[in-house]
């Protein structure tokens, strides 16, 4: 009897080291797939050929701050192309826009693609306005415009009535058209030096009655082909539907090994308020030493310590 119930000892503690080797196995296979999606992650992220353009929309009291409803419904920010038809026709108003954005979807203005610009035909009823026949944005954009981003139209934030408080848009506005106007434009055409490093995502076209521009959609998934889109919008009083707008969204595509390492620029601003003084350890290893953290494949600190608790478990049941 005692020799079984030493056999079965033996098997039960065989038993429970297996299963601890099998748990320890599946910890250490999950976090090594947790760490290699992390890193494909990151280097996903850092993979831009150029970094996000950083505007914060005017607020009162600023140059570009035109004026804001009451009520909090919408805001309207000063725009150097902006133009009214004379002779004034109707309260038909609009805009066409270009949003370029890099890789990654952040609102960029062109540094990385100099030389090349956007065409976008319009027809009749706005070759009256000084530039929009066609419709020309030259990249990169703070070269050749002194308010190169002029529209908030993309994101959402509890503080502004329309948008996320940046810039992403570069717009023409166009005022006085007859109230039955139709409003149209064609294709974008990319020519210039970095043509080919820039891909028309598609199109983002709405006419609301009264509710204004909804900006709470990412303009690459939001964009659809021309076709879809509309190409154009016909004004109706009647509805109240006597405004419009179109944007046309850019993505920079560039070979990956022609994109620069991420420089961490949008960090680097959002950190500036709490640099650390001068001789602080907090970036540092225990000596003062630089750290070369960033070099490490992130998530290894979980993954030894599921390994020790494998090994931990295993000598427990061994013993």
């Amino acid at each position: 009897m005692r020799g079984r119930r030493t056999l079965r000892a033996r098997v039960a503690g065989r038993t429970r080291t297996l299963l601890a080797l099998g748990l320890g196995l599946a910890v250490i296979a999950s976090l090594v797939a947790m760490s290699a999606a992390g890193a494909v992650a990151q280097d996903a992220n850092e993979s831009v050929s150029e970094e996000a353009y950083v505007e914060p929309a005017p607020e009162p009291g600023d140059p570009y701050f035109e004026a804001r409803a009451d009520d909090g419904t919408w805001v309207s920010y000063e725009n150097p192309r902006d133009e009214y038809r004379s002779p004034y026709l109707g309260d038909g108003s609009g805009k066409i826009c270009v949003t370029l954005v890099n890789e990654n979807g952040d609102p960029v203005i062109g540094e990385s693609v100099p030389d090349t610009k956007v065409t976008i035909p319009t027809g009749g009823a706005t070759t009256w306005h000084s530039e929009a026949d066609p419709i020309t944005v030259k990249f990169p954009m703070n070269d050749h415009y002194n308010f190169p981003l002029d529209g908030d139209q993309f994101g959402t934030s509890p503080d502004v009535a329309q948008g996320d408080g940046y810039m992403d848009s570069h717009c023409y506005e166009f005022h006085g058209n007859p109230e039955d106007a139709t409003i149209s434009y064609g294709e974008a055409q990319i020519s210039g030096q970095y043509a080919d490093r820039i891909e028309v995502a598609g199109y983002i076209q709405q006419t609301p009655a009264g509710d204004g521009w909804d900006t709470d959609i990412d303009p690459v998934a939001a964009a659809e082909p021309y076709e879809e889109a509309g190409g154009g919008w016909t004004y109706d009083a009647a509805e109240n539907s006597t405004h419009g707008q179109a944007v046309v969204v850019l993505q920079l595509d560039a070979p990956a090994d022609e994109r620069p390492e991420s420089s961490n620029t949008s960090d680097t601003a959002d950190n500036e308020s709490t640099e650390q003084p001068t001789g602080s350890n907090e970036s540092t290893g225990g000596d003062g030493s630089e750290s070369d953290g960033g070099d490490e494949m992130p998530g290894f600190g979980v993954l030894a310590a599921g390994v020790a608790l494998s090994i931990a478990v295993l000598a427990r049941t061994r013993g």
